[in-house]
């Protein structure tokens, strides 16, 4: 079984930064793969950032170059700075790990950007 636990989410003004975090626990494989989605209310969720099976990064359009992933392996962590925050990008942020055909998902950490 995986666990992941997001963290890092709150309320900033625009043009802030925040910096989430997620830590997976449990039965890792060296072949996951981890990124990050969002979901806004009354939309579905999207990918933001992910790491693709090759280690390459991918990004959604609306975040690329404000939003940066990265990964740190002996922790099982990945990350998500997230810079020159907008109002549009307000949504729950969820961590998502892929391994042996199965998905596994965080709780979500909640990102409000408002004045």
């Amino acid at each position: 079984q995986v666990q992941l636990a997001e963290s890092g989410g709150g309320l900033v003004q625009p043009g802030g930064s925040l910096r989430l975090s997620c830590a997976a626990s449990g039965s890792i494989f060296s072949s996951a793969v981890m990124g990050w989605y969002r979901q806004a209310p009354g939309k579905q969720r999207e990918l933001v950032a992910s790491f693709t099976r090759s280690g390459m990064t991918s990004y959604a359009d609306s975040v690329r170059g404000r939003f940066t992933i990265s990964r740190d392996n002996a922790k099982n962590a990945i990350y998500l700075q997230m810079n020159s925050l907008k109002p549009e990008d307000t949504a729950v942020y969820y961590c998502r790990l892929t391994q042996l055909d199965a998905t596994y998902w965080g709780q979500g950490t909640q990102v409000t950007v408002s004045s």
